[in-house]
């Protein structure tokens, strides 16, 4: 129950944070338009393959030394150290090559990504360390408070005039905000600052040298389109691509929080060499990884084009692109919570051939297909290369965790959908025939809170497992009102 709780207080929290960067993201679609938002997307690409380099997988193997629960503040302080080292060596080279970033963004942009780069990496440090401490609830509540106030700070800038500096800044403080707040937490947990010895750097980077490549995956995921977009098509339509990405991105939200809830448990278990309590942990998470990503998909075939109306007209031509970005999402969910299972158990070598899979097919196929199809073919590409590093990913944990596939669960979630598309759609042919609202945001809102009511009235008359799930994580005692 503690697991589920902490799941949804993760989830709820990713959640609001999304929200509130919708919220921003429309405002300044609105306001600036699409061609700044894409620059705006691609500094944050250049910044998050930078970060790539910045902890080459340390974030990963603080996580799992410090949840190990020994020698923590020694391990602490090495990640710390390693991280920041780095930072120092990228800083340098990106002032030195700062012509041909500003050259790629088209604006002079060196600085700003060099102060949301030591923010990024700063706050993944804080993030890790919450994480193997196990507080991953108060992990969660920074990310709405690290979104809320970047998107404040942002809305007020651009309000302003201050355009895309506005954008940059409200990035860089809103995650100092957070990093301040976070570091508090971490520095409680710890008794005293413990110095590290050889042997501690040594362990961070033996399990880095595998798990960094997963972090090198998971921002490819993000960004390797849009990057590589960059290349090939305007600035226009990038912005309209990453609103696309973004929106998709939304669904994975739950499936992020179940693989982040359960990790530091199956570490530990791991550890205790309990590989009966892993494999029903992965079997759980499997469970869960599509509830909202398989009812999103449906959804966003019937009413993309009406969801990306509200950033204005000229977002709507990216409704295809939206629904293979949901299905590619759909996979990744799946993907992440088999690769999560093998760092969990110690296995990075294995999670790492699987990551190693998708870069080169990632590369390959965003290069190739980008080329021929335009931003058509990015997605395709990303959903692709994540089909292929699930299929062997799979393959690997299936030889050392003794699990099984729900197969039966996914499949009433599945069958709940398909309830739910044909009442979104019976009732966007009602508004559309009678014109009942002239007015899309209303009319979205509507039909995703009827759709989303359908869904789960569906699944919680079709599954079980779902019901009894719901029963038990409910704050208060069900009993009392069904005497």
């Amino acid at each position: 129950m503690k697991l589920g709780q902490t799941s949804f207080i993760q989830f709820l929290s990713r959640m609001v944070a999304s929200l509130l960067g919708f919220i921003a993201t429309i405002y300044f679609a609105r306001l600036l338009g699409a061609e700044p938002l894409g620059i705006y997307n691609l500094v944050l690409g250049i910044v998050s393959w930078l970060g790539i380099i910045g902890s080459i997988g340390l974030s990963g193997a603080i996580i799992k030394r410090v949840s190990e629960g020994k020698q923590r503040e020694q391990y602490a302080t090495a990640g710390i150290l390693s991280i920041m080292a780095l930072f120092a060596v990228l800083a340098i080279g990106i002032v030195l090559f700062r012509s041909h970033v500003d050259s790629y963004i088209g604006r002079p942009v060196t600085e700003y990504v060099v102060l949301i780069l030591f923010v990024t990496l700063s706050y993944s440090i804080v993030t890790s360390l919450l994480n193997g401490l196990n507080l991953v609830h108060i992990s969660g509540v920074l990310s709405p408070i690290k979104t809320g106030g970047r998107s404040l700070l942002q809305i007020s800038a651009v309000a302003i005039g201050f355009g895309l500096t506005g954008l940059y800044l409200g990035y860089i403080i809103g995650y100092l905000l957070v990093i301040v707040i976070g570091s508090v937490f971490v520095f409680r947990q710890f008794e005293k600052t413990s110095r590290p010895k050889k042997h501690h750097f040594q362990s961070l980077f033996d399990y880095a040298k595998f798990a960094w490549l997963g972090n090198l995956q998971s921002r490819m995921f993000n960004y390797t389109d849009i990057l590589v977009l960059g290349f090939f098509v305007s600035s226009t339509l990038v912005g309209v691509y990453a609103v696309a990405w973004n929106i998709a991105h939304f669904l994975i939200l739950f499936a992020s929080a179940i693989s982040t809830s359960l990790f530091p448990e199956m570490s530990s278990h791991s550890t205790e060499e309990n590989p009966g309590s892993v494999a029903n942990l992965v079997e759980d998470a499997l469970s869960y990884t599509g509830l909202f990503l398989i009812p999103g998909l449906i959804g966003g075939a019937i009413i993309g084009e009406r969801i990306l109306g509200i950033y204005g007209s000229e977002f709507t031509q990216g409704s295809t692109v939206l629904i293979i970005l949901v299905f590619a999402n759909l996979i990744m969910s799946y993907q992440n919570q088999i690769l999560n299972t093998l760092n969990a158990v110690d296995r990075p070598d294995l999670s790492f051939r699987a990551n190693a899979l998708f870069v080169v097919a990632n590369v390959l196929f965003n290069v190739i297909l980008i080329y021929s199809y335009g931003w058509l073919g990015a997605a395709v590409a990303t959903t692709l290369s994540v089909a292929l590093s699930l299929i062997i990913a799979y393959y690997y944990l299936q030889t050392i965790v003794d699990f099984t596939v729900p197969f039966l669960e996914i499949g009433r979630q599945w069958i709940a959908a398909i309830l739910m598309g044909f009442v979104v759609y019976s009732g966007l042919w009602i508004e559309e025939s009678y014109r009942l609202l002239s007015h899309n945001f209303a009319t979205v809102i509507i039909l995703i809170s009827i759709g989303a009511m359908v869904y789960f009235v569906a699944l919680f008359a079709l599954s079980s497992l779902f019901r009894d799930t719901l029963l038990r994580n409910i704050p208060f005692d069900i009993s009392l009102y069904s005497r």
